[in-house]
Formats: C-alpha cells, sequence, structure tokens
C-alpha cells in the first residue's frame, strides 16, 4: 500500500484571516492528499514541530500580513536544524511578485499568489513527489 502524501497548512505569524489557506486545505484534501490545519497565529517553531510529529511531506505557508519574508523563511531555517529539510515548503497569499526571487532564494519550493488555480499547486506538488 503507498503511503498517502500528508500536507501541513499553516497560518504563521498575527495573521488572522485563513478562508484562503481553509480553502487550500479543503482542496487539496477533495484532491486526494492527507491534510493537516494548524489554524491561525503559529510560530514557525510551532508549524516545525508539527511538521515533524505528524510526518508530513509538504508544508503550505499561507500569510496576508506582509511578514512572510521573515516567517517563511523561518520554517525552512527550523527544518534544516531539527534534519528535516526532506520536507518540502511552498506558501502563498497577498505575496508581492517582487518578494518571490527571494523566498525561493530562502528555501521556499513554490509560491502561490491569489487567484492560483488550485490544479497548479497539485501538478506542482505531483512534480516534487516525481523528484
Amino acid at each position: 500500500m503507498a503511503k498517502m502524501v500528508r500536507i501541513l497548512v499553516a497560518k504563521p505569524g498575527l495573521d488572522g484571516h485563513d478562508r484562503g489557506a481553509k480553502y487550500i486545505a479543503r482542496a487539496l484534501k477533495d484532491a486526494g492528499y492527507e491534510v493537516i490545519y494548524t489554524g491561525i497565529r503559529q510560530t514557525p517553531e510551532s508549524i516545525v514541530v508539527t511538521a515533524i510529529q505528524e510526518d508530513v511531506d509538504f508544508v503550505g505557508l499561507s500569510l496576508l500580513s506582509g511578514a512572510h519574508n521573515e516567517l517563511f523563511p523561518k520554517v525552512v531555517e527550523l527544518l534544516r536544524e531539527k534534519d528535516a529539510s526532506d520536507i518540502i515548503v511552498f506558501g502563498g497569499g497577498v505575496i508581492p511578485t517582487e518578494d518571490i526571487p527571494f523566498l525561493k532564494e530562502k528555501g521556499i519550493e513554490a509560491v502561490f499568489t491569489q487567484g492560483t488555480p488550485i490544479k497548479k499547486i497539485t501538478d506542482f506538488i505531483e512534480k516534487r513527489l516525481e523528484k
């Protein structure tokens, strides 16, 4: 029996708006993935602990508050420190286009901005699984 792909969807920082994250979590679940949604106002440390405890393959971070350049890379850094750099991190939300190269440089594998079709996200996940 093949292992179910597990994805953690998390909202780091003080951002209290989770409509988009909940939509993505539901859409990924509907696409056949096992999804764990941690809710709002998570610290990078708590996200990493949960990701490791839940043995996830991916962490999807969602942010609207503008703190993505600090919080998204912190999650990647902490995963590396915990020898969990095999967990693939992607992000989304209100992310200015000019910030995307910085985030990718810091280890965020993909960034999906508002309005991204769910198919684009599932295609990314499937391609990463092939590697």
